[in-house]
């Protein structure tokens, strides 16, 4: 078959690849300049690897998705560990752990590190969000200071996620700076769109919202700076966290100086409308909407990734899903 995939992220290079080792004709398109996705990431002048969109620490107990991305080059492992730094400049870990909890008081965890962190991450009071937003970094009554604890594996790629993408894409036609339109579909028999769903449908049953992120790049005259490699901001001001990428393994040296990424949470619309989190409320309005948009009849079309379901996930969730998607696609045309 002729097939057409919407996105060069996780979701859409996992089904294009393997689409592709199963004799079909695949053709990948994005309307970004680079293939990745949110993943994407390159070397700034310095020598120093940088992730454009936020740090991506790979993570998953799942053995199939850890065998199959780890096909593609070679990974380093890395625990990843995140600080909090307190009103008063101290550092405490994140999740919140035995010893954070000590120093900060139980009573007092909800409004130093979840409410805050809430209300500029998805611009909502904490009420206002569904629970199992703020259960994705739970509390915790021993000493850990690993920020994923209970996954099997995390790894990331030694020579960066953009020459693992380059990997999995080698044998696949890939179309940059290429934005989707409707009448593409009849040249394929079958298309795979990560593109948002409400965009696609022209917002027939409204809009659906999302939070997205303004990165901001400094260079300090310092070998390093940060304790971790991430440091979350517990105040009142815009922004939520810091990365200093050379903590990461394999990102570079320098011995003059260090890159560091500080984030701030905005609407989408304020950011050139680049999409990053579904927003679940409380009520679940929004998942009601998208449904509306799902349950569409559109044979020739299946969306996947974020935008196109929706759903928050991460990125072995995201390969995980597609690989799902392209078993359930074979047994379709059989």
């Amino acid at each position: 078959m002729k097939i057409l995939v919407v996105g060069a992220g996780f979701a859409g290079a996992t089904i294009a690849y393997e689409l592709t080792k199963d004799g079909h004709d695949v053709v990948v398109m994005d309307e970004r300049g680079h293939i990745g996705g949110n993943a994407y990431d390159y070397t700034n002048e310095h020598g120093i690897r940088i992730h454009r969109y936020g740090p991506h620490i790979f993570h998953t107990s799942n053995k199939k998705v850890y065998d199959w991305v780890t096909q593609f080059g070679d990974w380093v492992e890395y625990k990843h560990k995140v600080k909090a730094q307190l009103a008063d400049g101290q550092y405490v870990t994140l999740p919140v752990n035995r010893h954070t909890k000590e120093i900060v008081g139980e009573d007092n965890i909800i409004d130093t590190f979840y409410r805050p962190y809430t209300k500029k991450m998805w611009g909502k009071e904490l009420e206002e969000l569904d629970p199992s937003i703020t259960k994705r970094i739970p509390i915790r009554d021993d000493d850990n200071q690993l920020y994923f604890p209970n996954a099997k594996y995390q790894v990331m790629p030694k020579h960066g996620y953009t020459e693992i993408f380059n990997e999995i894409l080698s044998e696949i036609p890939v179309h940059l700076n290429c934005s989707f339109k409707k009448e593409m579909e009849d040249d394929f028999d079958h298309v795979f769109n990560s593109m948002p769903i409400d965009v696609y449908y022209d917002y027939r049953f409204g809009e659906l919202p999302y939070r997205s992120l303004k990165f901001y790049n400094i260079d300090l005259p310092m070998v390093r700076s940060l304790p971790t490699t991430v440091v979350n901001f517990t105040n009142d001001s815009p922004y939520t966290r810091i990365t200093e990428w050379k903590n990461f393994p394999e990102h570079g040296s320098n011995d003059k100086l260090t890159t560091l990424t500080y984030e701030e949470p905005c609407d989408y619309r304020d950011n050139y409308y680049e999409r990053y989190y579904p927003v679940k409320d409380i009520n679940g309005e929004n998942q009601k909407i998208y449904k509306t948009y799902k349950d569409i009849e559109n044979p020739t079309v299946t969306f996947i990734g974020r935008c196109g379901m929706y759903v928050y996930i991460d990125m072995d969730q995201a390969v995980n899903s597609s690989l799902a998607t392209v078993t359930r696609f074979k047994e379709s045309i059989k």
